[in-house]
């Protein structure tokens, strides 16, 4: 079968999305890719097919660019942002180019990433069956637990459900502004579609989510096409990052990273940096992505390594402790590592990561509001001197590695297409 995938133009979607893509390619079926043109490295490297869309509107160097406007944002305002000023664009290049790039290249069925709102509505208006990725931390449409992009802790009451779903209505009105470009497009094609229906435009075929049920909270009332499988991690199909091995001293490493988008915060980078000077017998690697300016951080200590990118699968294999923005991708490959966590989510759903990190005991998180290098330190020292937190990420680390996420997904995928 001929596959094409859709996802949002970002390494945090890209990465597991080419995992899946690929394990569906070695099981003999071909796999196009439609994206913009600066992911296209990505996807070429993997040895997946690409299809470029909005080559005028998107021109290669732009993504850059246009996804560091988020880069010093925090809380809610990070995703208002992403979806009334990012997303809108990418949309209207997809409903414009999507339809007749997907005829002329045989697409048989598409995979389409979740959290890029709207664009499964073009598989839609051409009866071409689609399945649903959740690359991001997923959401129960019931509201039995919070939503991950608010924060909030597991709950079974009432009062609670009542607070998870205020949560996600906030969710469906940042996606309000693609309303109206969405419905025209379903109009054109003779799609009748009731935006009341939150579930609407969701695949009835197959929803994948890449979070294990053993990171998740325990709620088990899912839709039957519902399916929690394990991490989509490939580390052959990524482009190598180089790194200086030979400054690794042995000592116990702390792998820290914010990320790749909501990662200029100056404050946090100084509270990681401060808060691991004085710790005997570690060596801190710090990943601070191509928007901060290490200057800013103003002496380094002699055990910190600072790079813009790092091999994070390679170097969390040699960690004893990661902090982190509490990224999904992040987050599983630690936990796969059997590495502990320190969590300071930003923005996004990192908030619905983090209580999870929490709830299962694998480490702990810090709000936005109380990152300090005093509360960074204790907690960096909590979590490294309490075996409890090490053992329960290994325990937990151990079932997931147990797991295969691609082939869980690809099986799934081919059951509920029936190949």
């Amino acid at each position: 079968m001929k596959f094409g995938f859709i996802a949002a133009p970002v390494a945090g979607h890209m990465n597991p999305m080419i995992a899946l893509g690929r394990r569906l390619q070695s099981r003999g079926h071909e796999v196009v890719f439609f994206n913009i043109l600066d992911v296209e490295a990505l996807v070429r490297k993997a040895g997946l097919g690409f299809v470029a869309y909005g080559e005028q509107t998107h021109p290669l160097g732009s993504a850059p660019k246009d996804w560091a406007q988020i880069s010093s944002l925090h809380g809610l305002d990070v995703l208002r942002f992403t979806m009334a000023r990012l997303v809108p664009p990418l949309c209207t290049a997809v409903f414009a180019e999507l339809p007749s790039l997907l005829c002329r290249n045989g697409i048989e069925a598409v995979v389409v990433d979740f959290a890029f709102a709207f664009v499964e509505v073009v598989p839609m208006a051409l009866d071409i069956p689609f399945v649903h990725i959740w690359n991001i931390m997923h959401s129960h449409p019931t509201g039995l637990m919070p939503s991950p992009f608010v924060p909030g802790v597991f709950n079974i009451t009432s009062e609670a459900q009542a607070r998870n779903l205020t949560g996600m209505q906030f969710f469906a009105e940042t996606a309000l502004p693609l309303i109206p470009m969405v419905s025209d497009f379903a109009k054109r094609f003779g799609l009748s579609i009731d935006w009341n229906v939150p579930e609407a435009t969701t695949s009835k075929l197959a929803v994948i989510s890449q979070t294990p049920r053993a990171f998740d909270f325990p709620v088990d009332d899912w839709p039957s096409h519902f399916h929690r499988t394990a991490p989509f991690i490939d580390e052959e199909s990524r482009i190598s990052v180089p790194f200086p091995w030979e400054k690794l001293t042995g000592e116990r490493v702390i792998y820290a990273s914010l990320g790749t988008l909501v990662n200029s915060h100056p404050t946090h980078y100084a509270a990681i940096v401060a808060g691991t000077a004085q710790m005997p017998d570690t060596q801190l690697v710090l990943s601070i992505g191509p928007n901060f300016n290490p200057e800013a951080l103003g002496p380094v200590p002699d055990n910190a390594i600072i790079v813009r990118s790092a091999p994070q699968v390679a170097l969390l294999r040699k960690a004893s402790l990661c902090v982190t923005h509490a990224g999904l991708n992040t987050v599983l490959e630690s936990l796969v590592a059997g590495v502990p966590l320190v969590a300071l989510p930003i923005g996004f759903e990192q908030s619905g990561v983090s209580a999870r990190i929490a709830h299962h005991g694998v480490g702990e998180f810090i709000a936005f509001e109380d990152v300090t290098p005093e509360r960074v330190g204790e907690t960096i020292r909590t979590v490294m001197e309490k075996s409890k937190y090490r053992e329960r990420a290994e325990r937990l680390g151990d079932e997931i590695a147990s797991l295969n996420g691609p082939n869980m997904a690809a099986d799934i995928i081919e059951r509920a297409l029936a190949i």
